[in-house]
């Protein structure tokens, strides 16, 4: 028969709350996301790369909490931790030009300075650009020029140039549909 002790009773009933805990915060973050998103007209692909964001924050936290409820020691936690971050941070520094086109695509995500379906115009003395917007994604923006020519402009670039929005896409209910 199993003896369950008082302590492990303890870290029994506290990973379950926390499982439950991880769940609500999933689906009920991604229902706000939703909420608000039919108030604020933003597309589904935008919507599902926010709750992405939130479920890989949440899973994050979620393995945190586990281990400091099972007894890990905090500093070897934080050892561990901070080794994987450091390692992600040297790799992502030697590639600074990817986390600099995520960022810039998670701040065009949450500020809307436009939307898909917009036409805009980028003022770059070297290489000006006028097109419309057919999609925004984490690392880069895909334009469309009136000749027909799809040009792949990284997320940076939009932040870093000037940029006149031409014209604005009406909401149409017809956006949402498959």
């Amino acid at each position: 028969m199993i003896s369950i002790t008082t302590a492990h009773l303890q870290e029994i009933i506290s990973t379950i709350i926390l499982i439950v805990s991880a769940l609500l915060l999933r689906f009920g973050g991604a229902k706000l996301v939703r909420k608000y998103s039919t108030k604020s007209e933003i597309l589904e692909h935008r919507i599902n790369l926010v709750i992405k964001y939130i479920n890989i924050f949440v899973t994050v936290l979620f393995f945190i909490t586990l281990f400091l409820i099972w007894g890990v020691e905090t500093k070897d936690l934080f050892l561990t931790v901070s080794s994987v971050l450091t390692v992600i941070g040297v790799a992502l520094f030697a590639q600074w030009s990817i986390l600099s086109n995520i960022t810039s695509g998670i701040i065009l995500l949450f500020s809307f300075p436009f939307k898909i379906g917009d036409t805009i115009k980028i003022h770059d003395k070297d290489f000006p650009i006028e097109a419309e917007i057919e999609d925004i994604s984490t690392f880069h923006t895909l334009l469309k020029t009136s000749e027909g020519e799809v040009i792949t402009y990284p997320n940076t670039l939009l932040l870093q140039k000037g940029i006149s929005i031409i014209k604005h896409h009406t909401f149409d209910s017809r956006d949402f549909t498959d």
